[in-house]
């Protein structure tokens, strides 16, 4: 029999996590599979572990990952990997908004010989119109910027198979954009629509600043035209200096105007100077994360790894 992981990263899912659980079960009741839930308690500050660590599980294995502190979902996400043992791994995240019911549709491509099955959202309707807005121009931004493209509005619920997954944890590096080495990994790949239900319960742990950083990090890691946008900046300011310089000298020349004064210099002293900075900031984000990457530390760091069995096998 084929056995499925289902992976879910949590912090502070305290308040969801028992109803995510018995909601998977029911899902998956029936299917002629092997399944098991890895928990990913990614240092939670509630009562989140002790919850998953009481639960009972009637027909599925529950493995759960406590991480010594928070590393973020990313790293969650790539601690799951690391322990899932099914032939296909799920991601999903704890708070119902994925859908546990569309698991048998993913598995019923994954059937047909696809090594990926994406679920996409038909709609971002459940998000605010500032995150749909900022959610469809980054997809604009990075698609255009990165030669690895990334499905829009499909978010880390997919199905891969077990061939997926290990070339995913071969991966050295240690900052991770996961969406972004999900596509960057390829294999036969399909896409399923749903609607995306609005969070019941709890609260979004990504506010915009955490957005923000993720979408760096995607761009930064997939992609390097910001770096050659401010090269080709570089020689568009230059060109306009010189040209500028060239038509002072011919004005002094030929009609003895006297040079600018002080506040054009000022100005273009000053518009110069904030050129510079911003191009030191782009490159400081590049070497900022290579840096980082020499040092080779781990993702993640695991406290405990514990598992409870079904009640059919105890």
């Amino acid at each position: 029999m084929k056995s499925v992981s289902i992976v879910m990263p949590m912090f502070n899912e305290s308040e969801s996590i028992l109803a995510s659980l018995a909601r998977i079960e029911k899902a998956v009741d029936g299917l002629p599979y092997e399944f098991e839930v890895v928990a990913v308690n990614d240092g939670s500050r509630d009562d989140t572990l002790q919850k998953l660590q009481q639960y009972k599980p009637a027909k599925l294995c529950l493995r759960i990952i406590d991480l010594s502190r928070n590393f973020g979902k990313e790293a969650a996400l790539t601690a799951g990997m690391e322990y899932a043992r099914g032939d296909a791994v799920i991601p999903m995240d704890a708070d119902l908004q994925d859908p546990p019911e569309l698991m048998a549709a993913l598995i019923s491509e994954w059937e047909k010989g696809f090594e990926v099955v994406l679920a996409k959202r038909q709609d971002r309707q459940s998000d605010s119109l500032l995150k749909r807005t900022t959610a469809r121009w980054f997809y604009r931004f990075i698609n255009r910027l990165s030669e690895i493209k990334i499905p829009e509005d499909v978010g880390d619920f997919r199905l891969m198979d077990r061939v997926v997954v290990d070339v995913i944890r071969q991966l050295p590096e240690n900052h991770r954009f996961m969406k972004g080495l999900f596509a960057w990994a390829g294999f036969r790949t399909t896409t399923i629509d749903y609607v995306r239900p609005r969070r019941v319960q709890g609260e979004t742990k990504f506010n915009g600043w955490k957005l923000w950083n993720l979408a760096l990090e995607g761009i930064t890691s997939f992609s390097t035209v910001p770096l050659r946008i401010w090269t080709y900046m570089g020689f568009l300011v230059s060109g306009i200096a010189f040209l500028y310089g060239a038509y002072i000298i011919f004005d002094t020349l030929f009609h003895g105007n006297s040079v600018p004064g002080y506040p054009s210099l000022l100005s273009v002293i000053l518009f110069l100077s904030g050129i510079q900075i911003a191009g030191m900031g782009i490159l400081g984000e590049y070497m900022g994360r290579a840096y980082l990457e020499t040092k080779r530390r781990p993702v993640f760091v695991a406290r405990s790894v514990s598992e409870i069995l079904p009640e059919a096998k105890n």
